[in-house]
């Protein structure tokens, strides 16, 4: 049987092995890896019993739950599976497909239009970061966060600089939400967002530090935070911070992220 092993079956069990990683990575990415490693548990001791120690009976009942464990999966995890292939999607190495696909025309425009979005969020913060003026912008990528504009005020202007200090200035009645940026429109402010309750955020981060970590974690989107406190500017992303940005960093990650 060992002589029997070919260039073919090498090749079967590498692509396989880089499927289960790339898959661990994406789902690890998504806050779905123990959906993940719960399968495959599941998947193991299936083809113990039904394979190896050939118990029918088990092993049977077995199989009717593989049968309809898609379908359950499906329904139970439909959240998790939809971040999941959005994920996929937004794959840096999708991205560069997507980008060569893109015409040399087109993607210069694109990118004359990404930098007049920029710059004003940018400015905005600085200058907010200067009057110590507490604000957290979300910026919407590869998912979809209608459910979170739906808990604000619908704006739907252009993004401008002024625009986005006279919603956060401390008596606007917006100012205490969050602002959600989508298709490089402010699409609403005042919106609610999930509050983080990992014990690892550091003590002087306040509500908004937990609204953004929490936004981050269920999404895939940016949050820009800047502290009402210390007018520093901070990001969360991934599921993480980083704290403290200059100018030149915030506008390299919002390039990224809108790019």
């Amino acid at each position: 049987m060992f002589l029997e092993f070919g260039i073919k079956d090498f090749i079967d069990i590498l692509l396989v092995a880089l499927m289960l990683y790339y898959v661990y990575r994406l789902m690890r990415e998504s806050r779905s890896l123990n959906v993940f490693v719960g399968i495959l548990i599941f998947i193991v001791v299936w083809l113990f019993v039904s394979q190896v120690l050939e118990m029918r009976l088990l092993g049977t009942i077995l199989d009717k739950l593989v049968s309809v464990g898609v379908i359950a999966l499906i329904v139970l995890f439909q959240d998790d599976i939809r971040k999941f292939l959005s994920t996929l999607g937004a794959h840096q190495r999708v991205k560069r497909l997507r980008r060569f696909l893109t015409s040399k025309r087109s993607g210069e425009q694109a990118k004359a239009r990404l930098k007049t979005s920029i710059l004003p969020i940018v400015m905005a913060c600085m200058s907010m970061s200067k009057g110590k003026v507490g604000a957290l912008i979300v910026i919407e990528r590869s998912l979809k966060l209608t459910d979170i504009v739906t808990t604000g005020e619908t704006i739907n202007a252009d993004i401008n600089q002024r625009l986005i200090e006279n919603i956060f200035f401390k008596n606007s009645p917006l100012h205490d939400g969050a602002m959600v940026i989508s298709g490089q429109r402010i699409q609403a402010a005042g919106c609610i967002l999930p509050v983080s309750h990992d014990l690892d955020i550091p003590k002087e981060l306040g509500l908004r530090h937990r609204a953004a970590l929490g936004m981050a974690q269920e999404s895939d989107a940016l949050c820009i935070i800047v502290s009402e406190e210390t007018g520093a500017i901070s990001i969360a992303q991934n599921g993480s911070f980083r704290l403290r940005l200059t100018a030149e960093e915030l506008e390299a990650a919002l390039t990224e992220s809108m790019g």
